[in-house]
């Protein structure tokens, strides 16, 4: 296979507040959250007050609607920008939510909530032993018969639908990402780079792209059974040609 490329994720410069907002915040809001949040409380059950971990929440576009239905949720992010967003629109909408500043391998609750949610591919950025470190993380939160919601993407439908490069403008600025996908590592690099203002930033990642049976072991091995795989926030069933696989877990 040759000689392995060098490449060093940067998590910083990838969710950097104000790139990630231009390209990502008009496609994530509105209908969209809206969406989402309606499966949520559809699949998880939601018809009475939960204790609820949002991982990774980003800048609160679940949580906050979670707690506006009068849940009690606790945000927790890496990202210290997307927090006072969260928490901005929070005090706005006259919700509490409690959102934490903190790494999602180190999260340390203890049966402590009734369901434990994972939006918009957030899961999948470390290495595979870290990867599961988040899932038993999840598990450990989780009063027994809690339920997870995992929401990442449907490698089968990345490999049939795979595109080298995707450049995404808006208005004068530009975002390339210049994909490769090692099938035996399973992962997706990304070598992005982001045009704003005149200036050029390099903003590589990685993501592990899990197969359905994948990622079914290693949640039972976390101790979390899966009840069910949808392929979009429509509930329908996942297939090859689903965009999401959305799994639901129990402990």
């Amino acid at each position: 296979m040759g000689e392995k490329k060098e490449f060093k994720a940067d998590w910083e410069k990838v969710f950097e507040v104000d790139d990630y907002l231009c390209f990502y915040y008009e496609r994530l809001g509105g209908e969209r959250r809206e969406k989402e949040v309606n499966f949520i409380v559809k699949e998880l059950n939601l018809t009475e007050p939960k204790k609820i971990l949002d991982l990774a929440c980003g800048y609160g576009r679940h949580a906050n609607k979670l707690a506006s239905l009068g849940h009690d949720v606790t945000g927790v992010d890496i990202t210290k920008g997307f927090l006072e967003m969260a928490e901005k629109e929070a005090k706005e909408m006259s919700v509490k939510v409690k959102y934490i500043l903190k790494d999602m391998r180190e999260v340390d609750f203890d049966s402590e909530f009734d369901c434990a949610i994972s939006m918009s591919t957030a899961f999948g950025y470390f290495e595979d032993n870290e990867n599961f470190e988040v899932l038993k993380n999840v598990s450990k939160a989780l009063k027994k018969g809690g339920l997870f919601l995992l929401d990442i993407t449907n490698r089968d439908f990345l490999i049939r639908n795979y595109l080298p490069c995707i450049v995404v403008e808006k208005g004068n600025d530009l975002m390339i990402d210049i994909h490769e996908f090692n099938p035996i590592e399973g992962r997706l690099y990304n070598r992005r780079s982001v045009f704003r203002n005149g200036a050029m930033k390099e903003k590589p990642f990685f993501v592990r792209q899990y197969a359905p049976t994948e990622i079914r072991d290693l949640l039972n091995k976390a101790g979390l059974k899966v009840l069910k795989m949808f392929g979009n926030y429509d509930s329908s069933p996942l297939d090859i040609n689903s965009r999401r696989m959305i799994v639901i877990a129990e402990k």
